[in-house]
């Protein structure tokens, strides 16, 4: 084989490992365009702050449900995709038609049912801060995680899942995890098929490329899944937050997976800690971090798959 042949047949390999390399990191890794978008619309002024039963929270309602119930292989559990349901809040005053935005993929080799979750409520307008700004957006808290659970449910979508699997727009978390308390008094199964609860709040940014999975304390099964998962991973996953009696750092019912928690259901629960911009008109898409927000729900699919593979 004289030199240039030998340099076409190089070229040409080069190519085929390239070409199949791309596909299966591609084939592992969510629609960034589409994360980035979701994060971009859900915190946007338009919907000024997502507070339950607000204008905004419809908008929201009606986005997250147009582009889940466009995936391919998704099953509604619920007339219309829609758990309905009312509550009390912290303030006394009756909340009416709230709603749960849940989407089913049946898994090709289990009935059981890993649910993943995250809230689309934030907490609406309030003082305006120096700059005048009064519109809570939530981009972190939590358009971050609403997104990625719909870039997930896209995904899986397209990558059929072994376990079943219910991806979930919770409502009412910042009054009280209401939602969350709906969908487990009101699940479409017996509790004993939900093998794993995956919460999903908080998640595009960290100033230390930090991604923290909360829950192995109580759920020790996952920790050697998730440190293979994630060895050497971009950014780290650390598990904590999770330890009883440790006060504020104990994660264990911070967020909607606190109500699975309380039914004895298995959780992880991966999240960020709390920035200054926390809960404040600033928590806005321009604060995100992109490229750790995209890193981090690639993380979060690959502890997914390696759970779903137990």
């Amino acid at each position: 084989m004289d030199q240039q042949i030998q340099f076409q047949f190089k070229n040409i390999l080069f190519f085929i490992l390239f070409y199949f390399s791309s596909n299966i990191s591609n084939g592992q890794s969510v629609d960034a365009n589409k994360l980035i978008k979701h994060i971009e619309y859900l915190s946007s002024d338009e919907l000024a702050g997502r507070k339950p039963l607000s204008e905004g929270s419809l908008a929201a309602r009606k986005y997250i449900l147009d582009e889940v119930t466009a995936y391919q292989n998704v099953q509604a559990l619920y007339p219309d995709f829609i758990q309905r349901f009312s509550f009390t809040g912290r303030d006394l005053k009756k909340y009416e038609e709230a709603a749960n935005l849940v989407a089913f993929i049946p898994g090709s080799n289990s009935r059981k049912v890993i649910v993943i979750t995250a809230h689309y409520d934030h907490v609406g307008t309030g003082r305006p801060n120096a700059d005048g700004d009064s519109i809570f957006n939530g981009a972190d808290d939590n358009a971050s995680g609403t997104a990625a659970m719909m870039t997930l449910a896209e995904y899986f979508s397209k990558n059929r899942p072994l376990h079943s699997m219910m991806f979930v727009a919770l409502d009412a978390e910042e009054l009280g995890l209401k939602g969350a308390k709906a969908l487990v008094d009101d699940f479409p199964f017996p509790l004993e098929q939900i093998v794993l609860n995956v919460n999903l709040d908080m998640l595009s940014r960290s100033d230390k490329n930090e991604l923290y999975a909360s829950g192995t304390y109580h759920n020790p099964q996952f920790k050697p899944i998730l440190e293979k998962a994630a060895a050497g991973s971009n950014p780290k996953l650390v598990l904590g937050h999770d330890t009883p009696g440790s006060g504020r750092e104990d994660w264990t019912k911070s967020s909607d997976h606190g109500a699975f928690f309380d039914k004895k259901i298995p959780h992880l629960y991966f999240g960020v800690e709390d920035h200054k911009d926390y809960h404040k008109p600033s928590d806005e898409f321009k604060n995100i971090h992109q490229e750790f927000y995209i890193k981090a729900v690639n993380l979060v699919l690959k502890c997914i798959l390696a759970l779903d593979k137990e």
